[in-house]
Formats: structure tokens, sequence, C-alpha cells
């Protein structure tokens, strides 16, 4: 879905037409208020790929404001955001790229150059949340693991041997293996290595 947010009727208008004539399903907003609110309600099924397509300058509050609020309160983080602007908002939009806006498109645009980078953003929408949906299935597994298993795993990912870890905790070996194929089980893993890239990566992640 793309969500169109512009309180200019004709360029909503304008917008939605064009985004049917290459079959791509769009919502329009008047005001960034209207948005807001809506990106709070369940309605806005932030698990679902979108794209926020933002004017700069609105009535009421601004393009700018939106887009703060809504990483503020953690909304939409899925949903990548590319900035409507006027020549004279772009030093305004290069900023917002800084602070993490998919791009901006200058005014007037050229209707395939904006269909393309929309095509892009909902990629890049599709691959953020196949991230965020990996990593909540990475904790709800880690999260199955008994104590003795997350004692075991941190030794393993640690590159310690059987024999090693059975030291350490004070255990049979035979039981470690036991431990090492119910952690393998429950984490989908084949192998040491495989186990710590995964705990690894999510440990970057936060």
């Amino acid at each position: 879905m793309i969500h169109i947010v512009d309180d200019e009727e004709a360029l909503r208008d304008a917008l939605q037409w064009l985004l049917r004539s290459r079959d791509l399903p769009s919502r329009a907003f008047a005001s960034a208020e209207a948005f807001l609110a809506h990106a709070r309600s369940p309605l806005a099924a932030p698990g679902t790929p979108g794209v926020i397509l933002l004017d700069v300058r609105m009535d009421g509050m601004s393009g700018t404001e939106l887009y703060e609020r809504l990483g503020a309160e953690g909304l939409c983080l899925g949903w990548p955001v590319i900035f409507l602007t006027g020549h004279g908002d772009v030093p305004m939009a290069v900023e917002t790229l800084k602070q993490g806006a998919f791009d901006f498109v200058e005014k007037p645009f050229n209707d395939n150059s904006l269909v393309d980078r929309l095509l892009d953003a909902l990629a890049e929408s599709r691959r953020r949340l196949a991230e965020a949906q990996a990593a909540r299935s990475l904790d709800e597994r880690l999260a199955a693991l008994t104590e003795r298993e997350r004692e075991v795993l941190d030794l393993v990912i640690e590159g310690h041997y059987n024999k090693v870890i059975a030291d350490r905790l004070g255990i049979a070996m035979r039981t470690v293996e036991v431990y090492r194929a119910r952690i393998f089980g429950k984490m989908g893993v084949k192998s040491a290595v495989e186990l710590a890239g995964l705990v690894a990566q999510r440990r970057r992640e936060g």
C-alpha cells in the first residue's frame, strides 16, 4: 500500500490515478494529523509492506514533523518514507535522508521516475519486514531455551568442546551432547558455526 499524505486535493487525486494505472494500491490523507491518527490505529497494518509518500510543506503539522513523530512513537517503522518537495525544500529533504528517510522527489516530478522509486521503496519495505520477522522468530526460539540450555549455548558459541563444557558446568559429557542436540533442534540449526552466526547477528541488531 502506498500512503499519500498531502494537503493538496488535486495532487492527491493525480497520484492515486497514477498509481491505479500501475496497479499499485494507495490510500490518501489530507493532512499529517490524519495520517498520524491512522498510524496509531490497528487499521495501519504495520506488518504488511507499505510506503509513505509525504509532502514536506502542509498546513498544520509539516511532513518533517510527522516523520519525526512516527520515529519517536515507533510507528510504521517497516514503511520507507519518500518526501515530495518543492525546490526550496531540498536542503531540508537532504537532512531527512541523513535521519533515515528513503528518498525525496522534487516537484514537478516525472511519473515514471516516481513510480520506479516507489517500487524500490516497496522492495525495501518487504526486506525490512522480513528481517523484523526473522528477528522475532529468533527471539522466540531463544526464549524457548531452558536456563541450562542457555548456559550450554553460550559455551558452544564461544567455541568450547563438549568435554570443556561438561567440566565447566559439572555435568556428564553425554548430558552436554543431549543439550546440544536439543539446542540445535529448537534453534533450527545444524552446526555450532550456524548457531554462533545467528546469535551474533541478533546481538548486533540489538
